[in-house]
């Protein structure tokens, strides 16, 4: 979708820093990666994303591959400013980079909620609470 930026921004578009997705400047590289990665889901982002896809969970909006700051995170969701990232053993190997990734995502007044895949696949309706504890608990 191509939303055409205003020109002149509103004093309250300035200072909403989780607004995130109106006014980013995405890499056409990095949204096409995005779209692969929607494409190639791990059976664990699947299962998930079964549970989060249509506003099955409470209602609440969730994208998957949603690129914040040029990173993609796995799920997001907006009302809640919640990205939900599923660990595999991948990230074990790349801890100096999540850790980067995590610090920016932050600084954008975000929060993260970490889910490892074992958590996915045996424990699902305990990883549903825990992300709807995390949307709707008071920052």
């Amino acid at each position: 979708m191509n939303n055409p930026t205003p020109l002149h921004k509103s004093p309250l578009q300035e200072d909403r820093t989780h607004n995130i997705i109106i006014g980013q400047t995405i890499n056409p590289d990095k949204m096409q990666l995005a779209k692969e990665l929607s494409c190639q889901m791990t059976l664990e982002e699947k299962i998930l994303w079964q549970h989060l896809r249509c506003n099955r969970l409470n209602g609440l909006h969730f994208r998957r591959q949603q690129i914040i700051d040029g990173f993609i995170a796995d799920f997001y969701c907006h009302a809640a400013r919640l990205v939900i990232e599923v660990d595999g053993k991948i990230h074990e190997k790349q801890a100096e980079y999540d850790a980067e990734r995590d610090k920016v995502l932050l600084a954008r007044g975000l929060r993260l909620l970490r889910i490892k895949n074992e958590e996915v696949t045996q424990e699902i309706d305990w990883v549903l609470m825990l992300i709807c504890q995390a949307c709707f608990e008071e920052t």
